[in-house]
């Protein structure tokens, strides 16, 4: 099937659901999973549901997707409603990283180069999907995720387990100076090209889990970069404004 997990680690962990989805040239959009970019929307949501079908999920599972904002907002899921999954009116508001206890509840994040982040802790039993852009990586998202995650459900963070996603690598993120100023913190994810930067946000978000207490062995990085692959992956950048979608996602099984 084509939204495997792609975490080793993740993939292991028989009370999980976990996808990452890819481009299928034989679906609508290319199997697009976004609501909010003009697509058809009947279109979409079957994509959404042929997604749900290729992993064997049941028709009563709960998919909570947020409308992002490249904010630092972090919602903790405490209901069994599904919301964004069908309609983007019932999206969780304003919101870019989300956490559960839930069981039967599938936490999924969009993207098309920002950094796609799914968190597990194995003792707690509690799931997280964050979606971090550089606005996002700047304010800490992830370590905010994390914080969430001790605060609410005991979390450990030695504990958790943790997946980057495909996202563009430094190999292809050119920002200016305006963009680059905000991680003089981590010189080594950085590298100047004449009146540029090369930005490695994937490692940079990896290094605030490592900061926030996450073993590295723990953190599996998937090493692809949307932009490079982007014959399986959507890129924004490389697409020159795309308005399609993959989705990550991560959930506990009744």
């Amino acid at each position: 099937m084509n939204p495997l997990c792609p975490f080793d680690h993740l993939s292991r962990e028989n009370s999980l659901i976990c996808a990452v989805s890819k481009k299928e040239l034989d679906k609508s959009y290319a199997f697009s999973l976004a609501l909010h970019t003009g697509e058809e929307h009947k279109k979409i949501v079957s994509n959404r549901r042929s997604l749900a079908q290729q992993l064997s999920l049941q028709e009563d599972t709960i998919f909570v997707i947020a409308n992002q904002t490249h904010s630092d907002h972090v919602a903790v899921i405490e209901e069994k409603q599904t919301r964004g999954w069908e309609r983007l009116e019932d999206a969780v508001e304003d919101c870019d990283a989300l956490v559960t206890n839930l069981s039967g509840v599938v936490l999924a994040v969009l993207t098309a180069d920002c950094v796609p982040i799914l968190l597990y802790d194995p003792v707690r039993e509690v799931v997280a999907a964050v979606h971090a852009g550089w606005r996002g990586t700047e304010a800490g998202i992830v370590r905010k995720t994390i914080e969430v995650m001790e605060k609410r459900f005991g979390s450990d963070p030695s504990d958790l387990l943790a997946g980057v996603a495909p996202a563009i690598g430094k190999c292809c993120y050119e920002v200016g100076e305006d963009v680059a100023s905000h991680f003089v913190d981590y010189p080594e994810a950085m590298e100047r090209r004449g009146e540029k930067f090369m930005l490695d946000l994937p490692s940079i978000n990896k290094e605030q889990m490592l900061a926030a207490g996450v073993p590295e062995k723990q953190i599996e990085m998937s090493g692809t970069c949307t932009a490079c692959e982007v014959d399986q992956f959507f890129s924004y950048r490389k697409e020159q404004g795309c308005s399609g979608r993959f989705m990550s996602l991560i959930g506990l099984r009744e």
